[in-house]
């Protein structure tokens, strides 16, 4: 088990030289750093504490920057555990990149998904409308509140109410690309939250260490001609030297 934290960027597809396109999240993952080891023998279980995200130190609290201290590094915004590794492998103040993953491997996904407000039971739970005309007094409703007895509404009964915010983990994704010039991974199909929110990054619970087979990517720079170069550096060179003449 591994993980990394990072921030929902937005979405984009990407072409393989095969001709398929791939609808990516691109998830900026920067640089995390280990504030904390913890251990059965002091904690009575073993996680990794990570943070991630720049804050101004004006922003952070004693207490905070005190626990950050021990690391060696600035305040952070976000600070996650991640339980479930081999603690061994790490160490205070360590910083985890994008190159943590690996192309093709299938991950999890964790975020908050986005808040819609208060909505009725149409829209939060997909129920159906009554009839609009005839005389209905019975359009949108929460439909019956239960038996006759016990005269009480049962818990669980599907009303309106908060919808959205909660955390969700989409299994089974894959990183389609490891971009470590800009600190991003880009993931096949979308992430849950909106942009800018965080998202927790973990190897697959159900297919622990799979690692697809590598797609290669139709890359847009422009392709540089050797001798093309070559040729450019001669003919400045010789006007170089007749400049000097």
């Amino acid at each position: 088990m591994k993980g990394i934290l990072g921030r929902k960027e937005g979405m984009t597809q990407v072409f393989g030289k095969d001709g398929k396109l791939t609808p990516v999240t691109v998830v900026y993952v920067g640089t995390n750093v280990v504030t904390q080891i913890k251990t059965k023998e002091n904690d009575g279980y073993e996680a990794v504490q990570l943070a991630f995200g720049e804050k101004r130190e004006k922003l952070a609290n004693k207490p905070e920057l005190g626990h950050l201290k021990k690391a060696n590094t600035t305040p952070k915004r976000f600070l996650k555990e991640i339980r479930g590794v081999d603690v061994n492998n790490f160490e205070l103040g360590q910083e985890i990149h994008a190159d943590y993953f690996v192309q093709g491997e299938v991950v999890d996904v964790t975020g908050t998904s986005k808040g819609k407000g208060f909505q009725g039971v149409i829209k939060r739970h997909n129920q159906s409308r009554g009839p609009m005309t005839h005389g209905s007094h019975y359009h949108r409703g929460p439909g019956s509140m239960g038996t006759m007895r016990p005269m009480r509404v049962f818990k669980g009964k599907k009303l309106p109410g908060h919808m959205g915010m909660e955390t969700v983990t989409i299994q089974n994704l894959e990183i389609v690309a490891v971009d470590m010039e800009n600190g991003c991974l880009l993931i096949k199909g979308n992430v849950p939250g909106p942009k800018k929110s965080l998202v927790v990054i973990k190897s697959s619970i159900k297919t622990p260490g799979k690692i697809n087979e590598a797609k290669e990517l139709i890359s847009y720079e422009p392709e540089v001609n050797e001798e093309q170069v070559t040729t450019e550096e001669q003919v400045t060179s010789s006007q170089e030297e007749q400049t000097q003449e």
